[in-house]
C-alpha cells in the first residue's frame, strides 16, 4: 500500500532541506512525528509517530537513503519485520529554478498485519501527513525561521 502526499514550498530544496533534517527542532513545527537521531544512512532514529486522533506509535527506523537537499528515507518495522513494514521518504524536486520546492511525503507499508492497522489508522496517517506538509511549509517560509508555524505539543521519542 501506498500513501502519498505532496506540497509545494516558496523556499529553494537547501533550505526545505535544512527544516527537514533538523530534527533537534521538530517539536518546534511538526504536529505529526518527533525525530531524535541524525539523517545518516545506517543510523537509527527513535520516532514518534502521532497522527490526529490516533495514538501516538513509537519505533526505530533505519535511515536508508540520505541525497542532500534531494531525498531522505527511512525503514521502520512494527515489532519484527514483516509484520507492518513501513518505508517513509521525502523527496524534494527543485521548481523555478531552486527559487521554489515540491516535496513529496510518502510512505510505502507491507506486512501482515496491514489491513488490521491500515483500517484503524490509515485516515488520520493520511490526515498527519498533510497537517506535517502544511507545518513544513509554513516553518520553511516564514522570515523568522517557522516561529510561527505549528506547535501544537505532541510526545517526543523516547531513547
Amino acid at each position: 500500500m501506498e500513501l502519498t502526499t505532496h506540497v509545494e514550498i516558496d523556499a529553494s530544496p537547501d533550505r526545505v532541506w535544512d527544516v527537514l533534517t533538523d530534527f533537534d527542532r521538530y517539536h518546534e513545527w511538526n504536529p505529526f512525528l518527533a525525530v531524535a537521531g541524525r539523517a545518516t544512512e545506517g543510523a537509527r532514529l527513535h520516532v514518534a509517530l502521532s497522527p490526529p486522533g490516533a495514538p501516538t506509535t513509537r519505533f526505530r527506523p533505519t535511515v536508508t537513503r540520505v541525497d542532500p537537499s534531494r531525498e531522505l528515507r527511512w525503514l521502520g518495522h512494527l515489532w519484527t519485520t514483516g509484520l507492518f513494514d513501513g518505508e517513509h521518504r521525502f523527496v524534494l524536486t527543485p521548481l523555478d529554478g531552486d527559487t521554489r520546492t515540491s516535496v513529496t511525503h510518502a510512505e510505502s507499508m507491507s506486512g501482515v498485519l496491514l489491513p488490521i492497522v491500515w483500517r484503524f489508522v490509515g485516515d488520520a496517517t493520511e490526515r498527519g501527513f498533510e497537517a506535517m506538509n502544511l507545518a513544513l511549509k509554513r516553518r520553511v517560509e516564514s522570515t523568522d525561521n517557522g516561529a510561527r508555524g505549528d506547535t501544537r505539543p505532541h510526545p517526543r521519542p523516547t531513547r
